[in-house]
């Protein structure tokens, strides 16, 4: 009896890889993501919740069921290589936080619910360029972030020092010098604060205009630079893997042709008789 239960146990695994990797598993489970994600969002409206409350969350925990199976299924498929996904530990994640109980200071980790339209990406290939791209360009960003950082607060530091006294709701500190710049930064407002600086220093221009020619056109631009490389970057090895992969095909296609044309040169080739009559 053991001995059928173990060889019954490697195709019944089988089943479930081929029903959990089928593209029409993944299409259900994708929608009722978003069917959950729908709830969550009728959930935050008292008036939603004041006419159908009860069904938004019987979906809800419904949803929450098929996830966990879902989960389920697909670690008795993988097995121990299932954190080998980076997307399979997002979701035993998220799927974790709303197994919390809705009770306390936890009842806020359950609105993370939602981060689970997030495994939309992993279907869309475009979608999976653009995060590929993103994560490829992180070592360029977090150089530009820090390269933005010291200039804000080279710049808040010289802010406070000459108009602490003329401005000091924007200026009077360094921590307020450090969020007017950055609002600065976002080129919001800041004629208004540049304008009231100036009437008691009218030469302040000349700080605010060199402060958003380096911040915003130059530092800012260089961040898109960098995310703009790493998604082109990105599409050329794509093609490039596909033109490799296409090789390969043709490659392939060859070897099969030539066996194909030997069989038939090697089946047109008469036989002589052995001896002679």
């Amino acid at each position: 009896m053991n001995t059928n239960i173990a060889d019954a146990a490697p195709g019944l695994r089988e089943r479930l890889r081929a029903l959990t990797d089928s593209a029409r598993f993944d299409r259900a489970i994708t929608a009722l993501i978003i069917v959950n994600a729908v709830t969550l969002g009728l959930e935050t409206s008292p008036a939603a919740m004041a006419q159908a409350g009860g069904l938004l969350h019987a979906i809800d925990r419904a949803a929450l069921g098929v996830f966990v199976v879902e989960l389920l299924l697909r670690m008795c498929v993988h097995r121990s290589r299932f954190f080998h996904d980076p997307w399979r530990v997002f979701d035993f994640i998220i799927v974790g936080i709303a197994l919390i109980p809705a009770n306390g200071a936890f009842s806020v980790l359950r609105a993370l619910r939602v981060l689970r339209v997030l495994r939309i990406v992993s279907l869309v290939p475009s979608m999976r360029r653009v995060i590929s791209a993103l994560l490829a360009a992180l070592p360029g960003m977090l150089s530009i972030i820090g390269l933005m950082g010291l200039v804000l607060y080279v710049s808040a530091v010289l802010a406070t020092k000459l108009f602490r006294d003329i401005s000091p709701e924007f200026f009077g500190s360094l921590g307020s010098s450090l969020f007017t710049l950055f609002q600065v930064m976002t080129v919001e407002g800041w004629p208004d604060i540049a304008r009231g600086v100036m009437a008691q220093a009218p030469y302040a221009w000349i700080f605010f205009v060199t402060y958003l020619l380096v911040a915003t056109f130059m530092v800012l631009n260089l961040f898109i630079a960098v995310v703009v490389n790493a998604m082109q970057s990105q599409v050329t090895e794509d093609l490039r893997d596909e033109g490799e992969a296409n090789t390969l095909l043709i490659l392939d296609e060859l070897r099969a042709l030539r066996g194909e044309i030997e069989a038939l040169r090697r089946s047109s080739t008469p036989r002589h008789p052995v001896g002679g009559d």
